[in-house]
């Protein structure tokens, strides 16, 4: 195995600059930023994207147009899944590369230095490191992800997007945003700026109302879904599932309404067949743990968290080839595996649950079956991924698809796994 990166120590003491992982609240970012010279006022025109699914997908298809197109971007996404340097892209000559480990490093070092002890989140500071390293290298635009919220969320320091993208809401981190869609909605739309027009995906008429109502208080331009703009003529895809396509006519509708840019059909057509986003109905074809199965059983990995994930992964299996599914699922105790479950109760041939390893806000795999258990579904444990498929090769052998899903930190362990 390879040698831990030598920032991971840095990141350590990051995580314990504030008691709570999570703590919305924009005083602290400003601080800090104020500290580093505001480095959010000299970045190029950004897009910013909120929304609970669907943001990282948009995003790596607008990044994968764009380069194809030759300009350059910047990214900011959340969580990484198996190196921290996945969260910051650095645009430049040749296109993209992630943040190598000996400029992360210097750059922890600098925002942990400037921070001096003062209580911030994970989020905030490392969000910052980002912001950044994105004002010292030039580029013609940045993609810029929310975290969970919008409102308060520390990427909502930009004051002058030149384009904001609200993708599908739905219910999520309740505790953190409200118990209502509308309310999740209204915090969502806490990106928007007067001005900058908004494109806005197909949303429950309490979500979009909540938008609206937010657009009309401070003058922001809507464009959206069904109303304003449809999905027609999408390039061709290399990411499975019919949610993709959905999201692909985000990006393009994003693209288009996007001033200074020009992104013409070859480009979007090249950008679209090369796009790599791992953890998103991902097929698994090699390695590791894709070698423990049989030849006849695929395996897929998703990192789908929610009940709006879950019909994502209803509808894709729907559209496949009549035969066994057998599920594999580790989740954060945060999460509501009830909601998740219902909509592929009736899909499932086998069911065995996992504690995502190293994480300690998981469920417990015993927890989780018996959650299950509530619902209906009858589940095993397993002591681990590989041991899981080692069972279901084992004892339920012949053509079956097999799907690791239920939480963006497993599939990161199991991408690191599989190798």
């Amino acid at each position: 195995m390879a040698n831990a990166p030598d920032f991971d120590p840095i990141l350590d003491r990051l995580t314990r600059l504030h008691p709570k992982l999570i703590d919305l609240s924009l005083d602290r970012v400003f601080r800090l930023l104020g500290q580093l010279g505001n480095p959010h006022l000299a970045l190029p025109p950004v897009v910013h994207v909120s929304g609970t699914n669907a943001k990282g997908s948009v995003i790596a298809m607008m990044r994968a147009a764009l380069e194809a197109a030759d300009y350059t971007v910047h990214v900011h996404t959340s969580p990484h899944l198996v190196r921290f340097n996945e969260r910051i892209r650095l645009g430049g000559g040749g296109g993209g590369a992630l943040i190598d480990d000996a400029a992360l490093r210097a750059l922890l070092e600098e925002c942990e230095a400037a921070n001096a002890g003062q209580p911030i989140t994970f989020f905030e500071i490392t969000t910052v490191a980002a912001m950044l390293a994105f004002s010292r290298m030039p580029a013609d635009i940045v993609l810029l992800e929310t975290g969970l919220g919008g409102r308060l969320d520390a990427t909502n320091v930009i004051d002058d997007p030149a384009l904001t993208i609200i993708t599908p809401v739905s219910m999520d981190h309740q505790q953190f945003l409200g118990d209502t869609l509308a309310a999740i909605a209204g915090e969502k739309a806490g990106i928007l700026k007067p001005g900058v027009p908004c494109v806005v995906a197909e949303q429950k008429p309490e979500a979009l109302a909540a938008i609206e109502a937010k657009a009309a208080e401070i003058g922001a331009r809507l464009l959206v879904e069904g109303r304003d703009w449809t999905r027609q003529g999408l390039p061709q895809l290399n990411l499975a599932g019919p949610h993709q396509v959905r999201n692909a006519g985000i990006a393009v509708a994003a693209l288009g309404t996007l001033q200074g840019f020009t992104v013409s059909a070859d480009a979007l057509n090249k950008g679209f067949v090369n796009i790599d986003w791992p953890a998103r109905l991902q097929r698994l074809d090699t390695g590791a743990l894709a070698g423990i199965l049989s030849p006849d059983q695929e395996l897929w990995l998703d990192g789908g968290h929610n009940q709006a994930a879950s019909v994502v992964l209803r509808d894709w299996i729907a559209l496949g080839p009549e035969q066994p599914l057998h599920l594999v699922m580790g989740m954060l105790d945060s999460k509501d595996p009830e909601a998740f479950l219902t909509p592929l109760k009736d899909r499932l041939t086998s069911f065995r649950c996992v504690t995502i390893p190293g994480e300690p806000n998981s469920l417990s795999a015993e927890d989780l079956a018996a959650r299950a258990a509530t619902i209906g579904i009858a589940a095993k444990t397993a002591e681990s991924v590989a041991a899981a498929l080692a069972e279901i090769a084992r004892d339920q052998p012949g053509p079956a698809r097999v799907l690791i899903t239920g939480s963006l930190y497993l599939a990161g362990k199991v991408l690191a796994e599989n190798g």
